[in-house]
């Protein structure tokens, strides 16, 4: 967005600001009090809307904790068509349960997984149908201040820090930036493959990260395509590739960076995040596909448009057309590190 309309919109983002301020004061000043769990509750969230990786974090957790204790999952499910207290199960749709908790259940079947758009609540409900979990992983909850959690994790995208963005709506931001103090962590998202040390410094003092708060730098890894109706079935990039990607993703830069990097070409249908696809907009995609003579081709997309495509399943059968799914993992430049502050944080819990 250009100067000229964040000046133009600069008084509802102040109008916005101070609602905001004013939400946010009901709870610092007790009016309204926020609820803590006799578990850890670990958060993981953001000031920005959308795509600083969220989900991939917490799948990074998942994998981080399961092997040493029960862990669950709840999120509020994100434009899903219901509400409620829904516990996510392998054949929920997207429709019913958004679409990252949904990605997250088929990824992990094993790991108790519920979406509640009041966390208050949802917690105790997870709780009961599965009392054996021994953590909670608070997908998406930075501003949901009705429950206090052990540890507040923010994340914030390299090339596009919250320190440089604007209150909505003349920028993304959910709230002040001062926000950011409530983070006990915050994780720079999305880095390149190599961090000087001047620039990680000159990231903290721009972030203000402050002696009582923790900062560490993730990036992306890319895995092999897999047929998201057929997970045994992979399709390796290669130079002579001709890509059609659907993505309805917030930040699709990366992704087109790295298939660009790997591939011949790439013809990108974009669509807004958690964007319900159409059977017209699917019939498109398809027919641009076929026209596509070139033998190395690939109808590529991500894990999270997956699976609101996969309801579509029968139209891909039909045309002989299969879809193929680019998985991703985070991986941290001090990984041991964060993996060692989370067990010990885990460890040293009191209630």
């Amino acid at each position: 967005m250009n100067l000229f309309f964040r000046i133009l919109l600069s008084p509802l983002s102040l109008l916005y600001g101070i609602f905001v301020g004013i939400y946010q004061g009901l709870y610092l000043s007790g009016i309204m009090r926020s609820v803590r769990f006799n578990i850890p509750v670990i958060s993981i969230g953001n000031l920005t809307v959308g795509g600083t990786g969220k989900s991939p974090h917490a799948e990074y957790l998942i994998r981080l904790l399961r092997d040493y204790l029960p862990v669950g999952l709840i999120s509020r499910g994100y434009l899903r068509k219901t509400r409620g207290h829904i516990n996510v199960g392998i054949l929920s749709t997207a429709e019913e349960v958004g679409d990252e908790p949904l990605q997250i259940k088929l990824k992990f079947p094993e790991i108790p997984i519920a979406v509640n758009e009041n966390r208050a609540y949802g917690i105790p409900m997870l709780l009961k149908h599965h009392p054996d979990i021994k953590t909670i992983i608070m997908d998406d909850g930075y501003q949901h201040l009705q429950v206090k959690p052990g540890l507040n994790i923010l994340l914030t995208d390299f090339n596009h820090l919250y320190a440089d963005d604007y209150l909505l709506p003349s920028g993304r931001l959910r709230e002040w930036r001062y926000g950011s103090s409530r983070a006990d962590v915050v994780v720079v998202t999305k880095c390149p493959e190599q961090l000087s040390t001047e620039t990680k410094q000159s990231i903290s003092q721009k972030l203000r990260i402050e002696s009582k708060q923790k900062l560490f730098f993730s990036r992306i890894a890319y895995g092999v395509p897999y047929n998201f109706l057929n997970t045994n079935e992979n399709f390796p990039l290669n130079p002579g590739l001709e890509i059609i990607l659907i993505s309805g993703i917030a930040q699709s830069e990366n992704l087109l960076q790295y298939l660009y990097s790997m591939t011949a070409s790439v013809k990108e249908f974009k669509y807004e995040d958690h964007h319900f696809f159409s059977t017209d907009e699917i019939t498109h995609v398809i027919k641009t596909y076929k026209s596509i003579s070139h033998f190395n081709k690939i109808l590529l997309t991500t894990e999270k448009d997956a699976v609101r495509m996969k309801k579509y399943e029968s139209l891909f059968i039909e045309n002989e057309i299969k879809v193929y799914a680019i998985p991703i993992e985070i991986d941290f430049d001090q990984k041991q590190e964060f993996d060692r502050f989370i067990k010990e944080y885990l460890l040293n819990f009191k209630a």
